[in-house]
């Protein structure tokens, strides 16, 4: 009885066996069918996505426009956090710079910098690039004008010099409003010519004049250098006759807290304290 059970056991029906054998060919027939469709599929999209890359690339947008560097009130070009160079010196400098001929994300504007970088009240600049629509941002940061020349009172300042000894000439004048700097009057001759002064003439200027201001508790209104041997200094109360800017300078200037007392009291117009003398004033009545 066991050894005719173990027999049936081990017999296999011919018509299962042809019904599993045709299921796992058409199994590798569909995988088969799936794998050539799916690497169709990557190849139509492959083809697809280089058409749409080359088709974006070529789109007029990544482009700047061939007049972007002369129109001053376009869009192609912004020119930003400038209160001292205006728009149009920028574009007088750049209107003879080709416009690039490429994607905006390949343009080279190494060069553009360079050239605004010669005006001087151009500290630093910075260029950003925009696409749909192509444009450049530029970014100015200017030097700081601390002092500006004019030759009289009732002229118009001529020049300004920045913190850092740079002049800045009539081109760049007036400045904004908001722009505080210390007036100096100066001829710009007999033997002192302000278009050579340097970073630390400028710095002997501005101590002065805060030194000026600490003891006196007044504001400077002007320098007078337009004898640079013989300098004068206006403040609200009386108009300082300083002399030479030698080493005695500050002591002299330190006596200004005990003097200027006195000078509120006098009845007659004064014109001018003179303080070139370290241990002497005196005041000169008009």
């Amino acid at each position: 009885m066991d050894e005719f059970e173990t027999e049936q056991d081990e017999f296999i029906d011919p018509k299962r066996l042809v019904n599993t054998v045709r299921k796992k060919r058409k199994l590798r027939k569909g995988r088969k069918r799936q794998s050539i469709f799916r690497k169709f599929f990557r190849f139509i999209m492959t083809i697809v996505l280089l058409c749409g890359f080359v088709y974006i690339s070529k789109m007029p947008q990544w482009y700047l426009p061939k007049d972007s560097f002369k129109k001053v009130a376009g869009t192609s070009v912004e020119i930003i956090n400038n209160s001292i160079v205006k728009p149009q010196m920028i574009f007088a400098l750049l209107k003879n710079t080709e416009v690039p001929n490429v994607p905006i994300y390949m343009a080279k504007t190494e060069h553009i910098r360079k050239e605004i970088k010669k005006l001087p009240p151009v500290k630093e600049v910075y260029i950003r690039r925009y696409a749909f629509p192509a444009r450049l941002q530029i970014i100015l940061k200017e030097r700081v004008p601390v002092i500006t020349i004019s030759p009289d009172l009732r002229v118009q300042p001529v020049a300004a010099f920045s913190e850092d000894g740079v002049i800045m000439k009539k081109e760049f004048l007036p400045l904004d409003k908001n722009i505080k700097t210390i007036l100096v009057l100066s001829y710009g001759n007999k033997g002192d010519d302000y278009t050579k002064w340097n970073a630390a003439k400028i710095h002997q200027i501005e101590e002065m004049v805060n030194y000026i201001e600490t003891y006196s508790k007044e504001k400077v209104e002007y320098v007078d250098m337009r004898n640079p041997f013989d300098v004068y200094v206006k403040i609200k109360t009386v108009n300082i006759r300083l002399g030479r800017l030698d080493e005695s300078l500050y002591k002299r200037i330190e006596r200004l807290p005990s003097i200027l007392p006195q000078v509120k009291l006098v009845d007659s117009k004064v014109k001018y304290l003179d303080l070139r003398w370290e241990k002497v004033f005196y005041l000169k009545l008009q």
